[in-house]
């Protein structure tokens, strides 16, 4: 997988799925599989495009469930062919939602793949209508588990803070603290 700055990417088509996929859990993983099939059948590269950090710790402080390199190592198992990192800081997120639709028409996506709840832009001014005006987008549907909760980032940290680490393992699909080669810290 290659890794590129915002901005620093061009192509004439792709595959794009977008978000701060923070933990790569399995209902990011089920957006991120879906970009990648697409993307192979359609015989174009896969983008994954991200942020570091993710959105709500930089404005909301809250834990990072996986740091920017172990993110990256886990979306290239994905078999996502490119990462775009976007960096978020005061200057991006003061950034209009037209602006961030001109970015992402550097990379000719074919298809986006976003969650429901995907907002972009200062103050989260975009959302999936709007990004549905200018690109074709697929909103893929929130994983469950098997109690019917919805998987997300937020509940896994509550699980991890709540020292329930089996329960945030089943929702991420991997252990937390997990790095290759190594045991669950």
């Amino acid at each position: 997988m290659k890794t590129h700055a915002e901005g620093s990417l061009f192509l004439t088509a792709s595959i794009v799925a977008i978000g701060a996929f923070d933990g790569v859990h399995q209902g990011h993983q089920a957006v991120i599989r879906e970009a990648v099939n697409r993307s192979r059948e359609l015989k174009v590269p896969s983008v994954v495009f991200t942020f570091d950090p993710p959105p709500r710790n930089y404005f909301q402080g809250v834990q990072m469930l996986t740091p920017i390199d172990e993110k990256l190592q886990r979306l290239a198992e994905l078999g996502v062919e490119h990462a775009i990192v976007a960096k978020f800081n005061t200057s991006y997120a003061k950034r209009s939602s037209s602006r961030f639709i001109q970015g992402l028409a550097r990379l000719n996506p074919l298809e986006i793949m976003v969650g429901e709840d995907f907002r972009f832009g200062r103050n989260r001014e975009g959302d999936v209508s709007l990004l549905s005006q200018f690109f074709q987008v697929q909103v893929t549907e929130p994983v469950c588990c098997s109690g019917g909760k919805r998987i997300s980032s937020t509940r896994i940290r509550e699980l991890i803070a709540q020292g329930d680490l089996q329960q945030s393992h089943s929702l991420l699909g991997w252990p937390v603290g997990e790095k290759e080669g190594g045991a669950c810290s």
